[in-house]
């Protein structure tokens, strides 16, 4: 049977549902085009209208049996609307139900668009306001006394649940199915889900900064070590001092050079783990976590239309090739930190680790890597879009984080072997487009430079436990 509703045809009713997300798309605060979107209190109203409209009509159509199949196909037009490829994802739950529910889920996209702004919040109470005293106006002589005992008595409800427990913040059925009024109900609530999602995000912040601290404060520098041999030697019994001196100075190279390992080695841990719990990087990883929650032909737009050229700003090219190694690596970014944490010093130096990566890499088969990689099909697409924009220009990697980079390439990928060849490059002190450090000019042994730091993190995500991070965490 179908859509058979009287008045209204389906194709008419999906025109002003698309009129109605366009209007949602405007109130995250933001339009099309990246610029800010600007509300005054009489386009809130427009837009509440809009919402009440689809409340009334759905509303009906759910409570009657004669129009269940007009819902079903509704909800089936719906989901192919949604499945398009260009349809905003924030909106891709959008059903009969949430239509149901219109003004509430308008009230969600007014209030929690980020920032915030004063003039947006002072308009959207303002419509809200005159829409509830106008309702009120229709059935109370003293609509504003009216609303003003209403509003008291909601403000002791709130206070009451803050002192008892936490507020109420899921939507109310009641105030829902009561008609046109209750805007301000809807708004107190939207408001505390707000207040409580802000808190929630400010108390996790402030423990991310309290833990960035105590990582910082606890590495091991060159002092702690030249703290350590005083410290030995003050310790020694006095028998002993004379022959413990003549052992320290015979192996005071040897033991200095083991001792900077040590500190290279926390340094290098350190400086990994306080990049992955800076504030700067939580929210590019938020923000690339919701960027590829969309299909590749989403988020391939969204970098479209970011336009790399050769004019294009540096800092913009180094973001972009950032929020895509981020992007690899969301979903597994516990994981990361916690094996970060859990790793352990080990003494192999830095030519040993290097042999150990390139067995590792170049020893394994094509089929085994092609194997690899059709499992990773969304990661395997974000490194083939980093690949056409880094181009011949793998150099460019080295201006994002040695933890990131090593993490974010897996070892199946092209990627990671260009990027393994050109540390041989430098590690072998051939000619390159661009040098690290200047190890071999010095004619010194790569251990404490950034050539050496980026050998030693790949070796501790690809070599050790690396079926933690690659194998369970993504399950």
């Amino acid at each position: 049977m179908g859509w058979n509703h009287p008045d209204i045809s389906l194709e008419e009713m999906m025109k002003l549902i698309k009129g109605f997300v366009d209007i949602l798309i405007l109130t995250s605060g933001y339009q099309s085009s990246g610029l800010l979107a600007h509300w005054d209190s009489d386009n809130i109203k427009r837009a509440f209208q809009w919402a009440l409209f689809f409340e009334k009509v759905f509303r009906r159509l759910s409570s009657l049996d004669v129009y269940q199949e007009s819902i079903e196909e509704l909800d089936a037009a719906l989901f192919e609307m949604t499945s398009h490829p260009s349809f905003p994802q924030g909106l891709a739950h959008l059903s009969s139900a949430t239509l149901i529910r219109a003004r509430g889920f308008m009230l969600e996209h007014l209030l929690h668009n980020l920032p915030l702004r004063d003039s947006h919040l002072r308009a959207v109470l303002t419509a809200i306001i005159e829409m509830d005293l106008s309702d009120l106006s229709q059935t109370k002589h003293d609509c504003l006394n009216a609303y003003l005992n209403s509003l008291t008595l909601q403000n002791r409800n709130c206070m009451r649940n803050l002192i008892t427990s936490s507020p109420d913040v899921t939507t109310n059925v009641e105030t829902e199915k009561s008609g046109s009024g209750n805007f301000t109900k809807l708004a107190i609530q939207e408001l505390f889900r707000r207040q409580s999602s802000v808190s929630c995000i400010s108390s996790i912040e402030e423990a991310v900064d309290v833990l960035s601290n105590a990582v910082r404060h606890s590495s091991w520098t060159e002092s702690d070590c030249s703290l350590l041999g005083e410290q030995t030697n003050e310790n020694l019994p006095a028998l002993l001092h004379i022959s413990a001196n003549n052992f320290l100075c015979r192996n005071q190279n040897q033991r200095a050079d083991a001792l900077v390992d040590v500190v290279s080695w926390n340094r290098w841990k350190s400086r990994a783990v306080l990049y992955f719990l800076d504030t700067r990087t939580i929210r590019l990883v938020s923000g690339s976590s919701l960027i590829f929650s969309g299909t590749n032909a989403q988020w391939g737009k969204v970098f479209e239309q970011l336009n790399f050229s050769e004019k294009s700003s540096n800092n913009d090219l180094h973001e972009a090739i950032e929020l895509l190694l981020l992007g690899c690596i969301a979903s597994r970014w516990n994981c990361i930190i916690e094996h970060l944490m859990s790793v352990s010093y080990d003494s192999v130096t830095i030519s040993k680790q290097y042999h150990v990566l390139a067995n590792l890499v170049f020893g394994k088969s094509q089929s085994f890597h092609q194997k690899e990689g059709t499992i990773k099909s969304k990661e395997g697409d974000i490194l083939d879009y980093l690949m056409g924009l880094l181009g011949d220009k793998i150099h460019l990697l080295w201006k994002s984080s040695p933890a990131l980079v090593a993490i974010s390439l897996p070892s199946w990928s092209t990627l990671f072997r260009l990027y393994l060849s050109e540390l041989e490059t430098q590690f072998k002190g051939n000619p390159s487009t661009m040098r690290c450090c200047s190890c071999i000019q010095d004619r010194n042994e790569h251990k404490d430079c950034e050539l050496a730091e980026r050998i030693w993190c790949l070796y501790i995500f690809h070599a050790c436990g690396s079926q933690t991070i690659h194998g369970t965490c993504d399950a």
